[in-house]
Order: structure tokens, then sequence, then C-alpha cells
């Protein structure tokens, strides 16, 4: 287990890594559909929506990019398990109120047709990705990291 453990972590690290980019990388150029997205959740007061749909998909590829890296490896675990807790109460309270939505998850986003909506699919994807979140912020020691271990191991030769 010992030596599973920290390529299991480094599989993790750019699972997550590679997720949050993409998922941030795609709602930078249409700064309009991460507004539309935002305030079709209905979550929000007006004047927050702006500045989260602006300011999330920057926290997304700095997550990335931190975990992709394995620099921080334990806070950018919390951050993104923090964020996915919160993508899935966002999803779960648009699927529980009855909104038709896209979840604006890698881009787009915004109000749909009945048919059109994942939410299953949708939270079960985040319940996973929060799982891999957990585990990495648990046991961040990887391979192939920038970073110094968080954590380190010794195993006795004697």
């Amino acid at each position: 287990m010992q030596t599973i453990r920290p390529w299991a972590a480094t599989a993790a690290r750019l699972l997550l890594g590679v997720v949050f980019i993409v998922a941030g990388a795609l709602k930078l150029p249409d700064p309009a559909a991460a507004e539309r997205a935002v305030r079709a959740y209905r979550l929000l007061p007006e004047a927050l929506v702006s500045p989260v749909a602006f300011g999330l998909p920057v926290l997304e590829i700095a997550v990335g990019l931190a975990l992709l890296a394995g620099v921080f490896v334990r806070t950018a675990a919390i951050a993104s398990a923090v964020l996915m807790v919160v993508f899935l109460v966002g999803v779960g309270s648009a699927w529980a109120r009855g909104l038709q939505i896209d979840c604006g998850c890698f881009g787009g986003g915004g109000e749909v047709a009945a048919e059109d909506t994942g939410y299953p699919g949708e939270i079960a994807r985040d319940t996973a990705l929060l799982l891999v979140a957990l585990a990495l912020a648990w046991w961040p020691s990887s391979r192939l990291a920038l970073g110094s271990p968080e954590r380190t191991e010794h195993v006795d030769v004697r």
C-alpha cells in the first residue's frame, strides 16, 4: 500500500487538476454565459452574480494549476472539496426547486428545456470528484510534484 498510495495521489492530483483547469478555461472566453449560469441558480443576490461569475473560473484555474504542478497539494485538495460541495449544493438545490438549467460547469449554462437537464449525472460526477478531493487532502504526498511533500512517510529498514 505504501508504494501505491503516492501514485494514486498523483492520479487524483492530475484528474482534479485537469477537470478544474478545463472547467475554468471554458468559462473565461464567455463571461456573459458565466453570468447567465450563476444567475440561473437563483441563489445569490444580483450584486454577487458578476463577481462570482468572473472569479470562479480564475479560482478553478488556480486550484487546477496548483494540483497539476504539485504545489500546496493539501490546500488545493481542500479547496477542490469545498468547491465540489458548493457545486453539489447548487445543483441539488436547482433540482429540488424544479429549475430547468444547465449547470454551466464546463461553460454555457442558463435555462434549458426539461429534457436537457442532467442533474443525476452532475451530482454523481461531483460526488465522485468530492471523494477524490477528500482522499487527496488526507493523503497529499504524491509523485511528480514540484512542491515538497507535506507529510513525509518514513520506512523502517532494519
